[in-house]
């Protein structure tokens, strides 16, 4: 099914007696498909409203990701969370769609600077499970009113309503960029660097480590942007203020390949290919490297890669690991994985009581009949 307007999308909704799998371009099918139609949002597409001097833009949910980011770089401007291209990852094909960024709260390295997506969503338009039509928010931050449906749709997945339409505040594009880059850390000397990097007063907006780079060795990232005084001078106190972890340091300035190294940390490039289950675990920066430690006394090979400062650890391992098993301080999602860990392991992180609860609240006010992305309820 694949509706053309709202309208049509609600009658489809408020008509339904099966469970529905909600898909935007079938890029982020991280879930297990439930037995039911494909209701697909591809056909809510394009981009209705553009402000360049508001910092604005308004797009249905379908509309391919790629025609977003075109329209704002003709005007030198772009979303500034920076989502995540999964299809590397998970082998998938398709487009990635606006929609499915917001649903999935997709977020990239720049989360640490700017926020995660749901940080600049100014409103949302979205059918509920019984077919009605709601809507949040505007076009400006002030008028987010009421409950607040912007942040609640962001990382629902689909599960409280299907989207049909997202406002989004959007950033220019820098004039210039740099990444100071630090060879042959230790895991740990590298998250107190990139902590030391983040807490300086150089407007970090990329803090990444790989212990095995491109080239097969660790390397430390950390990224400026701005004007071109200002990244030349924050990159060489930069350089002073990490000489106190060692290792070698070189400070890259081509815009190309500064972008090229943070599309492979964005879309975490490292993993792609692999073979096994890819988890991806928020946790206290100083915790990664003891969750890695871990990990690696049972999996030696197991692959690796920090983002936002630490915060963000990507691991592969065999297929059929449950890393929730380990006792792990930190929140884990399945993204990547066989027919057998799908068939055994929830997507998301078993939720505390009280948030269970107050989720089945949610899901049973927007969508009581349970038919939207049920194979995605988790836990």
């Amino acid at each position: 099914m694949t509706p053309t307007t709202e309208a049509e999308l609600a009658e489809l909704i408020a008509h339904a007696r099966d469970p529905l799998w909600i898909r935007g371009g079938g890029t982020r099918d991280i879930g297990t498909p439930v037995q039911g139609a494909v209701l697909s949002t591809a056909g809510l597409s394009g981009v209705s409203l553009y402000e360049p001097g508001a910092l604005t833009v308004v797009a249905g949910a379908g509309t391919p990701l790629a025609d977003v980011e075109a329209t704002l770089a003709a005007e030198g401007q772009r979303l500034a969370f920076e989502p995540m291209d999964h299809r590397g990852l998970l082998g998938t094909t398709g487009v990635s769609t606006i929609g499915g960024v917001v649903a999935g709260n997709i977020s990239g390295p720049r989360r640490i600077q700017v926020g995660a997506c749901r940080d600049s969503l100014l409103g949302v338009r979205f059918v509920d499970g019984v077919g009605r039509v709601l809507k949040n928010g505007g076009r400006v931050m002030k008028n987010v009113t009421g409950y607040d449906l912007v942040k609640l749709m962001a990382g629902s997945w689909g599960t409280l309503g299907v989207l049909t339409e997202v406002s989004l505040k959007v950033q220019a594009m820098p004039e210039a960029v740099g990444c100071v880059l630090v060879n042959g850390l230790s895991d740990e000397d590298a998250v107190a660097a990139m902590s030391a990097a983040l807490g300086s007063p150089y407007d970090v907006s990329g803090a990444a480590h790989a212990p095995c780079g491109v080239d097969g060795h660790p390397v430390t990232m950390i990224r400026i942007e701005g004007l071109e005084a200002s990244v030349a001078y924050r990159a060489a106190k930069l350089k002073e203020e990490l000489a106190k972890f060692g290792g070698d340091m070189v400070v890259e300035r081509d815009a190309n390949k500064v972008a090229a190294g943070w599309a492979w940390v964005r879309d975490a490039a490292v993993l792609q290919g692999g073979g096994g289950d890819v988890w991806r675990i928020s946790v206290k920066p100083s915790d990664g490297p003891k969750l890695v430690a871990q990990l690696r006394a049972v999996f030696a090979d197991a692959t690796v890669l920090y983002d936002w400062g630490g915060g963000l650890v990507w691991v592969q391992v065999p297929e059929g690991t449950d890393v929730r098993l380990m006792p792990l301080q930190g929140h884990a999602t399945l993204i990547g994985a066989g027919d057998v860990t799908r068939s055994t392991v929830s997507v998301f992180q078993p939720e505390p009581a009280p948030l269970a609860t107050l989720s089945r609240g949610l899901r049973a006010k927007f969508d009581p009949r349970g038919i939207l992305n049920p194979g995605l309820m988790g836990a």
